[in-house]
C-alpha cells in the first residue's frame, strides 16, 4: 500500500482548473495540427480554444420547441463534471484528491455514466438528427465497453488492488504498458470512443449536421465541446497509474512526470484522432467483439499468471 497524504481543500477546488488547463493544452495542439491541413497559420490553430470559447460564450443560447430542457442542460453540464470526477481519482506523486479503494470501478462507473449522458444530450433537443446520433453513440458503446472494461481490469489484477495509487506502486520494476500493450491501446481506443472523438465521433459526426450539436448554441455548445476535450484529457490522467509507473521518473518529481506522461498521452491521441477517418459504428462492432474483446481477455488471463507468479 502506497501512502498518500490528502490534498488541502483549496487545491481540489482549483482541481478542474488544472483538468481545463491540460485539456486546453491538448485542442491548442489539435487545432494546430487542423490549421496545418488546412494551410492556414498554426498561431490561429493554436488560439482555436480561446477564440471559440469568446465566440460561444458571446453567442445567443437557441432553444428547439419542445425541448426537453432539463435533461438537456443535465447532458450539456454532466460531460464536463464527469471528466472532473473520473480525474480527481488519479494520484499526482503522493497527493490524490479522492483516495477511492476503487479507484478502477470508479474509472468506469464515470464511463458508463458518459453513456446516459450523450443519449440524454441526443433526446433533450427534440431533434431528428441529434436523436440518431444518440442512438450511434449507444451502437459505438456497445463495442467498445466491454473490451475497455477489461482493460481497466487487467492493470488491477497485476497490481492486486483497485486502487490507482496502488497500480502505480506495483510498477516500479517494470511499467505495466511494455507487456500489457493491448490492454493500454484498448483504453485509449475506448478514450477516444467515450469522447465522441477523432474516427469515433459518431455522436457529433458532421454527416449529421453535427449529431448532438446540432441544437446546441451558445453556452451549451461549449460545454458539450469541452467536455468531450476533458473527457479525453481525464483518460489520459489515468493511463499514467494504471501503465506508465505514475509520477516515477527521473529529477522533475513525481507530479510533474504524471502531467508530462498524461500530456504526452492527450497530445498522442489529440494528433492521431484527427488523421484517422470516421469509423461506421456497425463495422467498428465486428473489430470490438471479435478482435479486441477475446485480446482483452487473452490479457487479462497473462495479467492473472503473472500475478500468480509473484508480479513482474
Amino acid at each position: 500500500m502506497s501512502d498518500l497524504s490528502p490534498v488541502p481543500v483549496v487545491w481540489a477546488a482549483l482541481a478542474p482548473v488544472g483538468l481545463l488547463a491540460l485539456a486546453g493544452t491538448g485542442a491548442a495542439v489539435a487545432g494546430v495540427s487542423a490549421a496545418r491541413l488546412r494551410g492556414a497559420p498554426r498561431s490561429a490553430g493554436a488560439l482555436t480554444p480561446v477564440t471559440e470559447t469568446v465566440r460561444l460564450l458571446r453567442q445567443r443560447r437557441r432553444v428547439p420547441v419542445a425541448a426537453d430542457r432539463l435533461l438537456w442542460q443535465v447532458a450539456v453540464g454532466g460531460l464536463p463534471v464527469v471528466a472532473v470526477l473520473m480525474a480527481v481519482v488519479v494520484p499526482l506523486g503522493p497527493v490524490v484528491l479522492a483516495d477511492v479503494p476503487v479507484g478502477v470501478v470508479w474509472v468506469n462507473a464515470m464511463d458508463v455514466m458518459v453513456w446516459a449522458l450523450w443519449w440524454l444530450a441526443g433526446w433533450g433537443p427534440n431533434s431528428a438528427h441529434a436523436l440518431i446520433a444518440a442512438h450511434r453513440f449507444l451502437a459505438l458503446a456497445l463495442a467498445y465497453e466491454l473490451p475497455l472494461m477489461f482493460a481497466l481490469t487487467a492493470p488491477a489484477i497485476a497490481a492486486g488492488s483497485l486502487r490507482l495509487a496502488d497500480v502505480a506502486s506495483a510498477q516500479q520494476g517494470l511499467w505495466f504498458v511494455v507487456w500489457m500493450p493491448v490492454a493500454f491501446v484498448v483504453h485509449l481506443v475506448g478514450a477516444v470512443a467515450f469522447s465522441s472523438w477523432g474516427p469515433f465521433a459518431a455522436a457529433a459526426g458532421a454527416d449529421l449536421a453535427g449529431g448532438v450539436l446540432v441544437e446546441a448554441s451558445g453556452v451549451d455548445r461549449w460545454l458539450v465541446l469541452a467536455g468531450r476535450h476533458l473527457l479525453l484529457a481525464a483518460a489520459a490522467l489515468v493511463a499514467v497509474p494504471l501503465f506508465l509507473g505514475g509520477g516515477a521518473g527521473p529529477l522533475l518529481g513525481p507530479v510533474l512526470w504524471t502531467v508530462v506522461k498524461a500530456l504526452v498521452v492527450l497530445v498522442a491521441l489529440e494528433l492521431l484522432s484527427g488523421r484517422v477517418p470516421l469509423v461506421r459504428p456497425e463495422r467498428f462492432a465486428e473489430v470490438g467483439w471479435v478482435v479486441l474483446l477475446p485480446a482483452t481477455v487473452l490479457q487479462m488471463l497473462v495479467a492473472a499468471l503473472v500475478a500468480m507468479r509473484g508480479g513482474t
